[in-house]
């Protein structure tokens, strides 16, 4: 928070989208990954809303805990876009993020990887490609 207002720094809640993602992403409950840092799921829910700063040890922590490097949870920061990254692929690669952290998009992600064979895989891909023109048609 800066200038003592409570509007969360873009940073933390950033770092706290990371988290939220990958905590998903491992099947984990907020209720879990409390008890992995020995914390209240309260504290786990405020990191990942970005009220709560998340200091370098306890990132270290979760980074632990949810097995990524720390630097996953920087990836897609803004010092990382300063590098000359393109403003709407970052928003695409945001939209990803906010899809694959819902519930929807986890329980798809699961349910995808079930599925054994590559091509398997990529009809179903042709086939989700195909309703969204369709649905694009419609509009």
């Amino acid at each position: 928070m800066r200038n003592g207002a409570k509007i969360p720094d873009v940073i933390d809640v950033e770092v706290g989208s990371r988290i939220r993602l990958q905590r998903k992403v491992k099947g984990m409950t907020q209720q879990a990954l409390a008890a992995a840092l020995g914390i209240t799921f309260q504290q786990v829910q405020k990191y990942e809303k970005g009220s709560n700063r998340v200091g370098a040890s306890r990132l270290s922590d979760i980074a632990q805990a949810l097995d990524v490097p720390v630097s996953y949870f920087f990836a897609g920061s803004q010092a990382a876009t300063e590098d000359g990254t393109d403003p709407q692929s970052r928003r695409e690669i945001d939209e990803v993020a906010l899809f694959l952290t819902s519930n929807d998009g986890v329980n798809l992600n699961r349910a995808f990887m079930k599925i054994p064979s590559p091509a398997v895989r990529q009809k179903v891909v042709s086939l989700v490609k195909s309703l969204a023109m369709a649905a694009d048609e419609a509009r």
